[in-house]
């Protein structure tokens, strides 16, 4: 029996509009030894759809087909895009071809290359910033592709380095700031407290390494027993846990690429020491030797990678049964810089602990503080002035 054949005409909705598009086998590159694909769309009906594949083909069949250079920004987006791939590590790959799938293409896709001009890019970026925090970074990625399409001498100007940051879109902004995402002093001990009543010992020991030491999720979910060092109370941070494509975990270098070796508390490498004990002795019950070499220092029950997704998890547990103020994981980074400042810690200390390249992120970032710090700048102008 004949299989039927898949049907490469495709629809598509753009902005509430039905196109159909679709995708043509060109052969082999002799070069490469890869496929060779071309892509067509916006189509307004299927005939038309149809009239235009049923001509490519006859070319390819024929021997005359030409591929046409990139007309849309789509196209120019995939010309750059896998040129940009062998630039990047995996996981920074995946997040970028997210925002251009969830904001950017969606937007300009279709747009012809040669037609998108100031206006054009001004109103997506306040699209944009009606609704996405961070904006900029969307602006600057889509950005990126008209730099490119430079290069490929498809235009000459790049349209979005005329776009500006208005008032109106300040403004807006300025409406979205949240609630300050960080504990104080009082606050992170009370949640440790709580942590520590509950049987999830593993989880105890992450949010205290967490809130003392201030690095990031994924470098503390990538952290191996060999980068524990008990003895000079140091931890060493060399790598992170991110995702790669289809959502496979993997390890990667930091966000800065720089190694940090961090001095520790006594108590908190206490608390990592008795993980390690219980660790082994949970280990063992499942068949898994935690002595080898880069084990992981929290895993999960198949001695491998723990998702990141379970921290949230974790954290709601423990946010909702205690009735606590609400906090994110990385909010326990924010925690450790401002109790730093408030303990008295110079920016350039600050800045060397959390392992920022620039002084100016440890600035933009951290410039909230706790009420506490705010209470002591006040009283310390007012003693100024009453001597």
């Amino acid at each position: 029996m004949n299989k039927a054949k898949t049907n490469p005409i495709k629809p598509y909705i753009k902005k509430n509009r039905k196109y159909y598009m679709f995708k043509v086998y060109l052969g082999v590159d002799p070069l490469t030894g890869k496929s060779k694909y071309t892509t067509r769309r916006g189509f307004e009906t299927i005939k038309k759809a149809e009239h235009a594949l049923a001509r490519i083909k006859l070319q390819v069949a024929n021997g005359t087909f030409r591929k046409q250079h990139a007309e849309t920004y789509q196209e120019v987006y995939d010309l750059w895009i896998a040129q940009y791939e062998k630039t990047v590590e995996e996981s920074t790959f995946v997040k970028t071809t997210g925002i251009f799938r969830n904001h950017i293409l969606p937007a300009m896709g279709d747009y012809k290359i040669t037609m998108i001009n100031y206006a054009i890019c001004q109103r997506h970026m306040y699209e944009w910033a009606d609704k996405l925090k961070r904006f900029r970074i969307v602006k600057s990625y889509a950005s990126k592709v008209l730099d490119f399409a430079i290069k490929s001498e498809y235009i000459q100007t790049n349209p979005f380095a005329l776009v500006e940051i208005s008032n109106r879109t300040k403004k807006v902004q300025y409406a979205k700031v949240k609630s300050e995402n960080f504990y104080t002093k009082e606050q992170l001990n009370k949640f440790l407290q709580c942590m520590e009543q509950e049987s999830n010992f593993k989880a105890y020991a992450l949010f205290r390494l967490l809130a003392y030491s201030g690095i990031r999720k994924g470098e503390a979910l990538a952290l191996n027993w060999d980068d524990i060092n008990f003895s000079k109370n140091e931890i060493r941070i060399n790598k992170a846990l991110s995702k790669g494509k289809e959502n496979k975990l993997l390890i990667g270098s930091t966000k800065t690429g720089v190694t940090l070796n961090l001095k520790m508390d006594s108590t908190t490498m206490g608390i990592l020491n008795e993980w390690k004990k219980r660790q082994r002795q949970d280990c063992l019950v499942l068949g898994y030797d935690t002595l080898q070499p880069n084990q992981l220092v929290f895993n999960n029950r198949y001695n491998d990678f723990l998702q990141p997704t379970i921290t949230r998890k974790w954290l709601q547990n423990i946010l909702t049964k205690y009735k606590l103020p609400h906090i994110t994981t990385h909010g326990f980074r924010h925690t450790h810089s401002t109790l730093l400042f408030e303990a008295g810690c110079v920016m350039k200390e600050v800045q060397d602990r959390l392992g920022h390249s620039d002084l100016r992120t440890t600035m933009n970032i951290y410039t909230h503080v706790s009420k506490q710090t705010k209470e002591v700048a006040v009283n310390r102008l007012e003693t100024f002035m009453a001597i």
